[in-house]
């Protein structure tokens, strides 16, 4: 990556770091070093649990570049997949500092549990977990997030692929 590319996309990153918010952020960023190849990602997804929007997304770990999974301290493997969860409250959008606890379980059965790690940079705070798969391998996410007195589940599904 050119040095001036590298300073603009730290440029956007901050600039809309400051601006939208913290999983937003992640995924502006992501896009910035031309992440998202068709087919592989879908959209960032967001649901609404009880006082938060919790934004989620699963990709396969080649589609970050090398540069951001060094920082990120993230194996970039063709069968290593990257959940990126990001917890907002609803009224003011502020990034929300909660646990999470959760497991993939693919259609044989099989459960893996996720071990996420807390990112925060500035005002934006984001859960990153990642979990090996083999190719066409379709996960179910169940995922506990907790704060305080407070505890939601997100449940979602994401099939990966290997490039």
């Amino acid at each position: 990556m050119k040095p001036s590319t590298l300073l603009l996309d730290t440029w956007i990153g901050q600039w809309f770091g400051q601006l939208l918010g913290s999983q937003i952020r992640f995924t502006l960023l992501l896009m910035s070093v031309g992440l998202f190849s068709a087919g592989q990602v879908s959209a960032e997804q967001k649901k609404q649990l009880g006082p938060w929007d919790v934004h989620y997304i699963a990709m396969p770990s080649t589609l970050i570049d090398p540069v951001i999974a060094k920082a990120y301290q993230l194996e970039r493997t063709k069968f290593q997949g990257l959940v990126n969860i990001s917890v907002l409250n609803s009224g003011d959008q502020a990034a929300q500092q909660v646990s999470i606890e959760g497991v993939a379980k693919n259609l044989l059965g099989q459960q893996k549990e996720l071990v996420f790690r807390e990112v925060v940079e500035g005002k934006a705070i984001y859960y990153l977990a990642q979990l090996p798969y083999r190719n066409e391998e379709r996960f179910t996410f169940t995922l506990q997030i907790k704060q305080g007195d407070v505890s939601q589940q997100l449940q979602f599904t994401h099939t990966f692929y290997v490039d």
